[in-house]
């Protein structure tokens, strides 16, 4: 049965992908953004985008990693999509979400995402809450947040990022099945030290930058320890790997 599936963020990296797994599977995907004329912080075309769909995948991200900003954004965009959800009588509610939330919360970045978690949990509406890891294509933005000079100072906590390609397969055929009611994890194949990790991207880059193992770098203004960033339980394992990811040389820097 054809479905509209409404993707906030659709005009993503994240969203374009998922939006395009959507339509190639018979449904109508909406890419909802405030450039396509829907604004989840204020309200605008919101609800005449979620009328008549059946699911509802939340891929937008705060503008901001400021601390009140992005409480502002998940709490704002949160409340208004799912009251707009509840009226348009969405059956699944998806959103993305990133594996450690719950530990990393002395970050406000993380705490506005736990906070987005318990207004989706409390809503009533169905719901699928998807903890990713980190995407390959975020290594770039690690290295940067983490530089000193020319040191990029990082943790040697495990990390076990995943292709972004992957990543909306998974969305989509978590968004297809049936709510779960709770959280569902994601995961590249590959586990390894952050700092290894960071530092064979920079290297593939041709980044001159020198990786600065150390046990109290902050990620993110966050000290983590061995399993932060991994997943907790069980988690749905994504095919491709770091070496295939390395070898494309679409590397961000």
């Amino acid at each position: 049965m054809n479905m509209k599936i409404v993707v906030i963020g659709g005009t993503g990296l994240i969203g374009s992908k998922t939006v395009a797994k959507l339509r190639e599977r018979g449904h109508e995907a909406i890419a909802a953004a405030p450039s396509t004329g829907v604004d989840t912080m204020t309200g605008a075309g919101l609800d005449a985008a979620v009328a008549g769909a059946s699911i509802v995948v939340d891929l937008a991200n705060s503008p901001s990693f400021e601390d009140a900003a992005a409480m502002e954004f998940f709490q704002t965009s949160g409340r208004n999509l799912l009251a707009a959800g509840k009226q348009a009588g969405v059956t699944h509610h998806v959103a993305l979400s990133v594996v450690g939330t719950a530990k990393l919360q002395a970050s406000g970045y993380f705490r506005a995402k736990q906070a987005q978690e318990e207004l989706i949990e409390a809503s009533g509406i169905p719901y699928t809450i998807i903890h990713s890891t980190q995407f390959f294509e975020f290594m770039g933005a690690i290295a940067r947040g983490a530089t000193q000079g020319n040191e990029v100072r990082l943790s040697p906590a495990l990390i076990q990022p995943i292709m972004s390609d992957d990543v909306a397969e998974a969305v989509a055929e978590i968004a297809l099945a049936a709510p779960v009611n709770g959280l569902v994890e994601i995961a590249g194949p590959d586990r390894a030290p952050l700092d290894r990790m960071v530092a064979r991207f920079l290297s593939a880059a041709q980044d001159p930058r020198v990786v600065v193992t150390d046990s109290r770098a902050t990620y993110f203004g966050v000290v983590l320890d061995q399993s932060s960033l991994v997943p907790a339980g069980q988690a749905r394992l994504a095919a491709t790997t770091f070496d295939t990811f390395l070898a494309r040389g679409e590397l961000r820097k």
